[in-house]
């Protein structure tokens, strides 16, 4: 009942059926939230059905809501259907005034107990219902540790703790204009309405938008009455894991603290203690929890993450969810519940999130480079990265959106600093824990993060970190290492990851479940092998344009482009064609006994040439100076070609086929070197299958003119080298006529890929730069696109047309390959797509390989494909 109670009130119910310790209380279901989001006011019936709620958790507990003697004290938590940890708020001791406060010490006969809940929950309230500032009461706290000479919170006297609810109150009158209310059941309402705000507050906002979650779900909220990590050394608090969510390792993980509420776990203000040392603190409360935390993965199948309290020796379990967890841990558990029989293979698969494979192929510092340690923290999430010193979140996105690589140095991070995250290389704090809010932040998002590094002294007005009696002002490049916990000076070498045996386990699986063929984009033979090494079944798309680019290369590529006639186009193209030839060599070899897509020379040529305005300056000078006229003469010669080939919209004009149309010499120039290349690696025993494929075709007679081309080509180098080998010969789908008239166009095609990058533009008439650049988060923001149609792709427009394509080709040509070669064929949902309209292939980088492997598999199983 995720959708109407939440994911942490499903779980609380759950939990509460199975027989487990769970405090009572209710929960206030997601559609009251939505009704209350449209209004600004409680759904008519709310309030009447609170009290007998109430009623229920005093009968269960025995106490009383707003009694002086044994007063009932509730929390109030956010629960959405999607874990969304730390994004919206939470208010713990709700239920405490000047009266029940004492009523809780004459209870607990601990007066310091009693006035450190009451400060606890002035400042949650304060902050989080009447919006006073977290930092002004932290001004206070600081104050009052200063008076008495202390270092921690728990060291406070009842008396110091007195002085803050005085002035916490005094503060919530100067900046409200009203006193602190004193009536329960007053301050239960204002505090549920705050939960259904927070809902929309913008750190949610900007979540929900990160891991797409749907902003009409809702959050539910849980009242629940209080028990207390903060009566004594008997009692305490803590989040646990029911396996290492860094690694996988099946041991329980997690950290507590003594005499403590649950949010100085997870805030960072104390230093918690790992999970193994409640086995030598209280080995019978230990035992307890070991064997319930077995039961919640069992009864869940799935690693959790677990909130506890313990009251005077009594364990209570608050919370339980799926854990977040690295990628190299979600691959370790599911593979390991699947050896355990726990889930199926299938299940396995379907529970790795296929961008999470990721943070598996981010690089690591190379083990023999030497590092100059400045200091050391916990490894609080795996990976590594290096950039420039940076103190607040605003900061960090505003350098990270420009191309800066930063590392986010915070005493601690809090839900508001998400932003500052996301555009960071890296998260390092001077507090805070395993579990704290950087921690389960970063290891969601894959970032590499070092927390609890205790040597760095931060001053955010200098804007500098002291480590050592060493400043480092922002802007200092520094690296940390999330999977050790250290603090280097400088910018690291890093090195490749290597796949764990689980990793390779698991695509073993994903291949023996999908149908989808898996082929990758790759232009040069270590690009070839690196895809081959990921499990790459071919290459989809070779582009022969970037081997141009290279510099050796390009005096003779603009000699081509410039000359004069078709000798001297011939002359450039005969200095070419060897190059070329090594070039398909490489990566026909790399990629032996399979496929290998090649595309001719695709772009205009006048990206081959200088730019216009540098050639304006140059000529400009040359007149000024009057030195040298043979080089003005030759300067505005290539001024002038390069004006000529200037196009006013350089995607639709001169370019793909309608080269090989114009100059056909330079597609028969491709195509020998494709051939000779083959009929080399034929001679040498090697087994090769060389696909070549036009690009931008709109009309049948396109590719009969060059499909012709091609075969004249390669039944000549057959007869000059005396052999023979097959070849294919297709075409990319990358604009709406193509697709439209692939009836007529697959009559003569072996294959089409679809070109999703530029069919996507010429479907929606975006320019994908322009669009990106300038309106296109405004669309996203307005809710006109779901998805970034570049990333994601457009199933209703860009996927109707792919579907057409594909059955009016398929219709004449039964044996007509289809595969996509655009980035989307490395994107899950559009991967899914292709498996749905029946394409044979995707094709996507190297490095997105694995990514599309698993997503085939997914696409499969989601889609009930039998096994092969």
């Amino acid at each position: 009942m995720k959708d109407l109670l939440g994911g942490k009130g499903a779980n609380l119910a759950e939990m509460t059926n199975i027989g487990l310790p769970v405090p009572p209380g209710f929960t206030i279901t997601t559609e009251a939230c939505n009704a209350y989001q449209l209004s600004g006011e409680f759904p008519e019936g709310l309030e009447a059905a609170i009290e007998p709620a109430l009623a229920d958790i005093e009968a269960t507990t025995g106490k009383r809501f707003g009694a002086q003697m044994n007063p009932l004290l509730v929390s109030v938590r956010s629960g959405a259907k999607f874990s969304m940890p730390g994004m919206m708020d939470t208010i713990l001791n709700l239920g405490l005034n000047d009266e029940t406060v004492q009523g809780l010490a004459d209870l607990t006969e601990n007066e310091r107990f009693a006035y450190d809940c009451y400060r606890r929950f002035i400042q949650m309230f304060g902050n989080v219902v009447l919006e006073v500032e977290h930092n002004v009461f932290e001004n206070i706290l600081e104050e009052a540790k200063e008076k008495q000479d202390v270092h921690y919170d728990s060291e406070l006297s009842p008396e110091s703790l007195k002085w803050m609810v005085g002035e916490y109150k005094k503060l919530i009158a100067r900046k409200t204009g009203k006193p602190f209310p004193q009536d329960p059941k007053e301050q239960l309402k204002e505090a549920i309405r705050a939960v259904f705000r927070s809902w929309n507050n913008d750190r949610a906002i900007v979540y929900r938008k990160i891991n797409r979650i749907p902003d009409d779900l809702g959050t539910a909220v849980n009242v629940q009455s209080m028990v207390f990590g903060n009566m004594g050394n008997d009692s305490g608090t803590g989040v646990a894991f029911t396996r290492n969510p860094s690694t996988g390792e099946k041991k329980l993980y997690g950290e507590y603290l003594m005499n403590a509420q649950g949010e100085d776990v997870v805030a960072g203000i104390r230093t918690p203690r790992p999970i193994a040392s409640l086995e030598q603190e209280n080995s019978q409360v230990y035992a307890q929890f070991f064997e319930i935390a077995t039961r919640l993965e069992e009864h869940y199948r799935d690693m959790q993450d677990i909130e506890f309290t313990i009251e005077r020796g009594k364990l209570y379990i608050l919370q339980t969810r799926n854990g977040k967890r690295t990628a190299p841990a979600a691959i370790r558990v599911a593979v390991e519940l699947a050896r355990e029989g726990l889930i199926s293979k299938e299940e396995a698969l379907s529970r790795i999130e296929p961008g999470q494979l990721d943070q598996l192929l981010h690089r690591r510092m190379d083990p023999n480079a030497l590092l100059d340690v400045l200091a050391k923290g916990l490894p609080a999430s795996p990976g590594a990265a290096s950039g420039k010193i940076v103190f607040d979140a605003d900061r960090a996105e505003k350098m990270g959106n420009s191309g800066e690589k930063v590392i986010l140095v915070r005493t601690e991070t809090t839900p508001d600093d998400i932003h500052g995250i996301l555009a960071a290389q890296g998260i390092l704090t001077s507090r805070g824990g395993m579990t704290s809010h950087a921690a389960v932040v970063a290891r969601h998002m894959g970032k590499p993060a070092v927390c609890g590094c205790e040597a760095l002294k931060i001053d955010y007005a200098e804007r500098a970190v002291q480590i050592d009696q060493t400043l480092y002002p922002e802007g200092t490049m520094i690296s940390i290492d999330g999977s050790t916990g250290r603090v280097i000076s400088g910018t690291v070498l890093m090195i490749d990851p290597e796949l764990s045996g689980e990793f390779k386990e698991l695509l073993v699986w994903a291949d023996e479940v999908r149908r989808l063929r898996v082929l990758a984009n790759a232009d040069t033979p270590n690009d070839a092998q690196k895809a081959r090494d990921f499990g790459a079944q071919g290459i989809g798309l070779c582009r022969t344009e970037h081997m141009f680019m290279d510099p050796a290369r390009i005096p003779i590529v603009q000699a081509m482009i410039l000359a004069q006639n078709i000798s001297e186009r011939e002359d450039a193209l005969a200095k070419l064609l060897p190059m070329q030839e090594g070039d398909f060599y490489g990566i026909l070899k790399a990629m032996q006994g399979l496929p290998v897509v090649i595309r001719l020379l695709d772009p205009p040529l006048h990206e081959f040439l200088p730019n216009v305005e540098d050639l304006v300056v140059e000529t400009t000078e040359l007149k000024v100076t009057g030195n040298d006229p043979l080089a003005l003469r030759n300067k505005e010669g290539l001024l002038r070609k390069v004006r000529s080939l200037t196009e006013l919209n350089p995607m639709l004009g001169h370019r793909g086929c309608r080269l090989g149309v114009t100059f056909p010499e330079i597609y028969a120039m491709q195509t020998r070197a494709v051939f000779q290349a083959s009929a080399r690696l034929v001679q040498e025993g090697y087994m090769i299958h060389p696909e070549v494929m036009i690009p931008l075709v709109i009309h049948q007679k396109e590719l009969v003119m060059l499909r012709n081309l091609v075969e004249e080509t390669a039944k000549a180098v057959m007869a000059e080298q005396r052999v023979s080998f097959e070849y294919k010969v297709g075409t990319m789908i990358e604009v709406p006529r193509a697709a439209l008239t692939a009836d007529e166009i697959g009559t003569v095609a072996d294959f089409f890929s679809f070109g999703t990058n530029d069919l996507t533009q010429t479907t929606l008439g975006f320019s994908r730069d322009d669009a990106e650049g300038k309106f296109l988060q405004a669309y996203l923001d307005k809710k006109i696109l779901e998805n970034n149609p570049f990333a994601v792709l457009d199933r209703n427009g860009v996927g109707k047309l792919m579907r057409m394509a594909a059955e009016l080709g398929r219709k004449v040509n039964p044996n007509l390959e289809l595969g996509i070669c655009g980035e989307h064929g490395g994107e899950p949902s559009s991967i899914e797509f292709c498996h749905l309209i029946g394409l044979d292939y995707v094709s996507c980088s190297p490095f997105r390989v694995p990514i599309a492997r698993l997503a085939a598999a997914q696409a499969a199983v989601n889609n009930n494909v039998q096994s092969k």
